[in-house]
C-alpha cells in the first residue's frame, strides 16, 4: 500500500512537470529617456540621452495560475546628449540591459480569455556605452565631456502589457516598461563647478510575439 501510494506521489510530480509552461518571445520598439538638470556656473543645461530604437528578447515561466516570471534581455540605441539654450552637442551611444521580472496577470494561460493583462516588477543590470570618437573640441564642454567607456548600473524595471492570444500557443505581446538607474556621471562626466540630477528614467515601449510550450 506504502509502495501505491509513494507510485501516484511520483507520478503526479511528474504530471505537473510535464504541464510547466514555458514562454519564449522578442519584442522591437523605442526607448524614450528622461534628461537630468544641470546646474553650472555657466548656465543651466539638461544632460542625458536621445531617443532611438529598442529591441529584445525573453524567456518565461509561469509559476503559478497569475503569477510568472521573465528573464529578459533588452538592447537600446539612445546617444548621449547635452542640451542648453537652444543648442546641443552628442555623442555616439547605446545600452544593454538584462533583468528578470514577476508578472502578475489576469488569467491563467488555456482559459478561455483571449487578453490577458499584466503588471511587471523586477531588477538587473543596465550597461551603459558611449561610442563616439574624442574629437579636439568638444560642444558643451563647459556643462559636461562625453567619454569613449561603459558603465554598469543596477536598475529597476516596472511596467505593465496585455497579451492577445493568436493561437493557442501564440500570443501578440504591447508592453511597456521603465528602466530606473542612477545617471552614469562616468560615461557624461560633469564639467567643474557642474551639478547634476541623480535618477535617469527609460521609457520603453514595445510589441512583440511569444510562443508558450510545455515541458519540464
Amino acid at each position: 500500500m506504502r509502495t501505491l501510494g509513494i507510485s501516484i506521489l511520483l507520478l503526479a510530480s511528474a504530471g505537473a512537470a510535464v504541464a510547466q509552461q514555458w514562454e519564449i518571445g522578442g519584442a522591437g520598439g523605442a526607448g524614450f529617456l528622461s534628461n537630468v538638470s544641470v546646474a553650472s556656473p555657466a548656465g543651466a543645461a539638461t544632460a542625458g540621452f536621445q531617443n532611438g530604437f529598442a529591441a529584445g528578447g525573453f524567456f518565461g515561466q509561469n509559476l503559478y495560475p497569475h503569477l510568472s516570471g521573465e528573464l529578459r534581455y533588452a538592447y537600446l540605441q539612445s546617444n548621449l546628449q547635452i542640451k542648453s539654450a537652444g543648442e546641443s552637442g552628442t555623442f555616439s551611444g547605446n545600452a544593454h540591459a538584462i533583468h528578470y521580472d514577476l508578472l502578475l496577470h489576469t488569467n491563467r494561460r488555456g482559459s478561455r480569455a483571449h487578453t490577458q493583462y499584466f503588471l511587471a516588477v523586477g531588477g538587473g543590470l543596465k550597461v551603459f556605452r558611449g561610442t563616439g570618437q574624442p574629437a579636439a573640441f568638444l560642444p558643451m564642454s563647459q556643462f559636461g565631456f562625453f567619454t569613449q567607456t561603459q558603465v554598469l548600473k543596477p536598475m529597476a524595471s516596472v511596467g505593465a502589457g496585455m497579451k492577445y492570444a493568436l493561437s493557442p500557443r501564440v500570443s501578440l505581446r504591447v508592453e511597456f516598461r521603465d528602466y530606473i538607474t542612477a545617471f552614469p556621471t562616468r560615461l557624461i562626466a560633469p564639467a567643474p563647478g557642474a551639478k547634476y540630477g541623480t535618477l535617469l528614467h527609460d521609457f520603453v515601449p514595445m510589441v512583440g510575439i511569444s510562443y508558450v510550450f510545455s515541458g519540464i
